[in-house]
């Protein structure tokens, strides 16, 4: 039984591609550059990567909240399910309208779905796209004042690994976050050390930021505004569905200061 990972050379979805393959399961790892290519904006790209795959660990490029991604999400989902790829886990994202309209067409597209909604990942400061701008000691964010519940992928992983192999969590919706909240300011610091200097501008001024840096217009401005929105307090909580899943705390920001990404 192969699994499709998307967004294999992301974040979470490299780290479910080497744990699956580990336990000697069958994965096709697929991004825009591999054979056969994948493309959530090119349908023709969809058929090739789902024919022989019973499962698949869905993780959508820039965000799952900007407009029109539930479209896009659907359609896949019922183009996999007609060709018996119908156990889907969908990595979402917390308090994000957009992102709770592509659950919704993931449940309502006949799949044995799981939902998996995650904090900010720890490694965005790290690995994405914060890291080149902290590495050279300064951090930039939306204007804001709610704390943040920063999980690590490594056990984003975990969890969907265990949920692409245990069906008792089919029809679940888990919400991932570190054991803590931190400011984006305190996370800063906490990864890059207490000389960073930590910015904090209207999100207008942050969408030129984000453009300087090589993003779109289109997804600069769709991620700032969506930055702006869920940075609202509406996330600042810990639940323990880590720890439910995985019999363990969830790491913690200080876990990766000592190297801890295993």
């Amino acid at each position: 039984m192969t699994t499709l990972i998307t967004g294999a050379t992301g974040k979470t979805g490299q780290r479910v591609a080497r744990r699956l393959q580990t336990l000697d399961h069958d994965v096709r790892a697929v991004t825009r550059h591999s054979a056969p290519r994948f493309d959530w904006h090119d349908q023709t790209t969809w058929a090739e990567a789902i024919e022989g795959c019973a499962s698949a660990y869905l993780t959508f490029q820039p965000d799952l909240g900007l407009p029109g991604a539930d479209e896009i999400i659907g359609a896949f989902a019922a183009q996999a399910v007609a060709a018996g790829c119908g156990r889907l886990v969908l990595l979402s994202g917390r308090g994000e309208d957009g992102a709770q309209r592509a659950e919704q067409a993931v449940m309502a597209s006949g799949a044995e779905w799981t939902i998996l909604r995650s904090a900010f990942f720890v490694q965005n400061f790290t690995e994405g796209a914060f890291a080149d701008e902290l590495a050279a000691g300064s951090f930039t964010m939306v204007e804001h004042t709610a704390a943040e519940p920063f999980v690590d992928a490594d056990d984003i992983a975990d969890v969907a690994v265990a949920t692409l192999l245990d069906k008792g969590y089919v029809g679940g919706v888990l919400e991932l976050t570190g054991p803590r909240l931190l400011t984006f300011e305190e996370a800063a610091h906490a990864i890059g050390g207490p000389t960073v200097t930590y910015r904090s501008m209207p999100t207008e001024d942050y969408v030129s930021v984000l453009t300087a840096a090589g993003l779109p217009t289109p997804d600069a401005a769709g991620l700032a505004y969506l930055f702006e929105e869920v940075l609202d307090g509406r996330n600042a909580y810990v639940t323990g569905d880590v720890e439910a899943v995985l019999g363990r705390a969830a790491r913690s920001i200080d876990d990766l200061d000592r190297g801890d990404q295993s």
